[in-house]
Protein backbone atom coordinates (compact mmCIF):
# COMPACT_ATOMS: atom_id res chain seq x y z
CA UNK A 1 0.00 0.00 0.00
CA UNK A 2 0.99 3.84 -0.43
CA UNK A 3 2.14 4.76 2.75
CA UNK A 4 0.04 8.01 3.89
CA UNK A 5 -3.04 5.63 3.67
CA UNK A 6 -4.94 3.62 5.37
CA UNK A 7 -4.62 -0.20 5.48
CA UNK A 8 -6.45 -0.78 2.91
CA UNK A 9 -6.27 -0.33 -1.02
CA UNK A 10 -6.62 2.91 -2.30
CA UNK A 11 -7.93 3.39 -5.70
CA UNK A 12 -8.42 5.92 -8.63
CA UNK A 13 -9.63 6.35 -12.26
CA UNK A 14 -6.46 7.51 -14.55
CA UNK A 15 -7.20 8.71 -17.91
CA UNK A 16 -4.69 7.14 -20.60
CA UNK A 17 -2.30 9.36 -21.75
CA UNK A 18 1.42 9.51 -23.05
CA UNK A 19 2.82 10.18 -19.51
CA UNK A 20 0.01 9.22 -16.96
CA UNK A 21 0.54 9.83 -12.65
CA UNK A 22 -0.32 7.31 -10.34
CA UNK A 23 -0.86 8.18 -6.43
CA UNK A 24 -3.15 4.94 -5.41
CA UNK A 25 -2.66 1.27 -5.07
CA UNK A 26 -5.36 0.26 -7.47
CA UNK A 27 -5.18 2.37 -11.11
CA UNK A 28 -8.04 2.30 -13.30
CA UNK A 29 -7.27 3.29 -16.93
CA UNK A 30 -9.63 5.11 -18.96
CA UNK A 31 -9.34 5.95 -22.68
CA UNK A 32 -7.20 4.18 -25.26
CA UNK A 33 -4.11 6.18 -25.58
CA UNK A 34 -0.34 4.29 -25.70
CA UNK A 35 1.43 5.30 -22.13
CA UNK A 36 5.30 5.11 -22.12
CA UNK A 37 5.82 7.06 -18.93
CA UNK A 38 4.28 5.99 -15.40
CA UNK A 39 5.09 8.98 -12.57
CA UNK A 40 4.25 8.44 -8.74
CA UNK A 41 5.04 10.76 -5.88
CA UNK A 42 6.92 7.72 -4.61
CA UNK A 43 9.34 7.21 -7.21
CA UNK A 44 12.21 7.33 -5.41
CA UNK A 45 11.07 4.13 -3.84
CA UNK A 46 10.29 0.38 -5.07
CA UNK A 47 6.68 0.64 -5.13
CA UNK A 48 4.04 -1.82 -6.28
CA UNK A 49 0.76 -1.16 -7.97
CA UNK A 50 -1.82 -2.68 -10.02
CA UNK A 51 -3.62 -1.28 -13.13
CA UNK A 52 -6.15 -2.29 -15.23
CA UNK A 53 -7.75 -1.04 -18.14
CA UNK A 54 -11.60 -0.48 -18.26
CA UNK A 55 -12.79 0.65 -21.43
CA UNK A 56 -10.67 -1.41 -23.90
CA UNK A 57 -7.09 -2.55 -24.67
CA UNK A 58 -4.83 -0.20 -24.08
CA UNK A 59 -0.53 -0.66 -24.59
CA UNK A 60 2.30 0.18 -22.27
CA UNK A 61 5.08 1.53 -24.46
CA UNK A 62 9.32 1.49 -23.68
CA UNK A 63 10.05 4.74 -24.83
CA UNK A 64 9.53 6.30 -21.36
CA UNK A 65 10.61 4.17 -17.73
CA UNK A 66 8.79 0.93 -18.84
CA UNK A 67 10.65 -1.91 -19.33
CA UNK A 68 8.91 -3.85 -21.35
CA UNK A 69 6.08 -3.22 -23.02
CA UNK A 70 2.71 -4.77 -23.23
CA UNK A 71 -0.90 -4.48 -24.27
CA UNK A 72 -3.49 -4.72 -21.14
CA UNK A 73 -6.48 -6.84 -22.15
CA UNK A 74 -9.53 -5.15 -20.70
CA UNK A 75 -10.83 -5.41 -16.79
CA UNK A 76 -7.43 -7.62 -16.93
CA UNK A 77 -5.06 -6.53 -13.62
CA UNK A 78 -1.73 -6.53 -14.27
CA UNK A 79 0.79 -5.63 -11.53
CA UNK A 80 3.56 -3.01 -12.36
CA UNK A 81 6.51 -2.46 -9.45
CA UNK A 82 8.69 0.00 -10.18
CA UNK A 83 12.67 -0.72 -9.82
CA UNK A 84 15.18 2.32 -8.10
CA UNK A 85 18.58 0.33 -9.91
CA UNK A 86 17.18 0.75 -13.29
CA UNK A 87 14.27 3.52 -13.10
CA UNK A 88 12.37 1.36 -14.65
CA UNK A 89 8.39 -0.02 -13.88
CA UNK A 90 8.33 -4.12 -14.63
CA UNK A 91 5.31 -6.01 -15.26
CA UNK A 92 4.33 -9.10 -13.90
CA UNK A 93 4.89 -11.84 -15.90
CA UNK A 94 1.72 -12.38 -18.25
CA UNK A 95 1.91 -15.43 -20.85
Amino acid sequence: MIPGFQSKVSESNVPSATTISVKTDLVRITGSTQIETINSPLLGNSIIVYVVAVDGAVVLGTSGNILVGQSLAQNRLYTLIFSKATNKWYIHGVA
